[in-house]
């Protein structure tokens, strides 16, 4: 029988409107988070990865209470904590601690350490010094350091002994789960690599859950479970961390893989690199979110080219619906005018061949090159947007399941059969 979650989010969404205007009239909305499930199960660590600016933080904060989200459920050891108020919140955000990214700011420099590490047994009703003392250094003493640090200052410990400090601070209330943002990403190798053993080993004594929030790959197949691949609001691949990251599923996952330095020692051709920048998240892309980037996008049923090619060519067209297209940057560059020369660079700009083995798709191009040399982007835009529409545009993949463990959101998956979840 499989043990009940002790965290249980649903269709979790935070998004933050943009207003303009002296009457703050809302023009577009920030989705921040939007629609991201995912359980955490007691004892268990999971991983929530992603490129900055994701929406990690986002969900760590709305999980927390510290917002309330714009939609979607969180239950924690089975109860929805949506409606939590006064003595209910607090009893809540005692089960339930954070530790920061940044150690520097964690602390305040006028209060000591004791006082620091101290303070939420005093917020929370222990008004005993001496048993608020006790406590304090039996935790500093646990996180590797002495009880007399209790009556230094943070400037005179260096930052992996504050982030040491932090974890004593957060486990002072004896919490069920520990939410964990960036925890290691400012401190040293070396220093990443004592954290997380003293963080595995208070997981153990004092049992606790951890939501592990990184854009660090290799730091999170050391130290989770299972892992939540998170891309522009939405988790895209999850699963145990060894499956995840023996045989990943999603282009994005495969990308942030790529990405781990690997000292020359991977076998195969070189990595595919991501193109183009993260989509806003007040304008998110139709579709699946990351076709924009995606080395795997699907081309259309009846263009006959390769991926590459394919890929340079759409890249082309996304180009030009941003309007980064510039005649007289591109004049410059190639040192002539002429439209052969310029038809010849255009192509080169963006690695797309000088004739297309498609003749559908090489008039295509041919047609929105001339009309750009004319001055008539729209007329451009309009040739390539009408050739080149890959159904990863089209349509919003669903997760399907990989296996009893695993699920990814690919359109590339969805010809499998989806196993039912354990």
């Amino acid at each position: 029988m499989t043990e009940a979650p002790l965290l249980s989010v649903r269709n979790l969404k935070q998004h933050y409107p943009v207003t303009k205007g002296l009457l703050g009239r809302e023009v577009e909305r920030v989705r921040a988070v939007d629609g991201v499930d995912f359980d955490l199960r007691p004892g268990e660590t999971l991983g929530l990865v992603g490129e900055s600016g994701c929406g990690k933080s986002t969900v760590a904060e709305t999980t927390l209470r510290l917002e309330d989200p714009t939609d979607g459920a969180i239950r924690f050891d089975g109860e929805d904590v949506a409606g939590y108020e006064g003595d209910a919140l607090k009893e809540y955000r005692r089960r339930v601690q954070l530790v920061f990214q940044d150690p520097n700011a964690t602390f305040d420099p006028r209060m000591s350490v004791g006082e620091a590490v101290g303070e939420p047994l005093l917020i929370h009703g222990m008004g005993d010094p001496d048993r608020r003392r006790a406590i304090v250094e039996d935790l500093l003493e646990r996180v590797g350091l002495s009880a007399g640090d209790a009556d230094r200052y943070p400037h005179e410990f260096s930052g992996g002994q504050k982030q040491r400090i932090a974890l004593a601070r957060s486990l002072v209330l004896d919490p069920d789960l520990l939410v964990a943002d960036e925890p290691v990403s400012g401190l040293d190798v070396s220093v990443q690599a004592s954290v997380l053993e003293l963080m595995g080993d208070l997981q153990e004594t004092f049992d606790l859950s951890i939501l592990f929030i990184s854009h660090d790959m290799s730091v999170v197949r050391e130290f989770c479970d299972r892992v939540a691949v998170m891309y522009l609001g939405e988790i895209v691949e999850r699963g145990p961390v060894e499956a995840v990251f023996e045989d990943p599923q999603h282009p994005y996952t495969r990308a942030l893989m790529d990405a781990i330095p690997d000292l020359g020692t991977r076998d195969g051709p070189p990595p595919e690199p991501l193109s183009g920048d993260v989509p806003d998240p007040a304008d998110p892309p139709d579709g699946c979110r990351f076709h924009t980037r995606c080395p795997a996008v699907i081309p259309p049923e009846d263009l006959d080219l390769d991926r590459a090619v394919w890929r340079a060519v759409y890249d082309f067209r996304l180009a030009l619906e941003r309007h980064s297209f510039d005649r007289e940057a591109l004049a410059e560059r190639v040192g002539a005018t002429d439209d052969e020369t310029l038809r010849t660079g255009a192509r080169e700009t963006f690695d797309v061949p000088a004739e297309l083995s498609d003749p559908d798709a090489e008039s295509a191009v041919s047609t929105a090159i001339d009309a750009l040399l004319a001055g008539d982007e729209e007329a451009a835009v309009d040739r390539l947007g009408a050739a080149f529409v890959s159904p990863c545009e089209r349509t919003e993949p669903k997760p399907v399941g990989v296996d009893r463990k695993r699920d990814a959101a690919c359109l590339r998956l969805e010809d499998r059969v989806e196993v039912e979840a354990d």
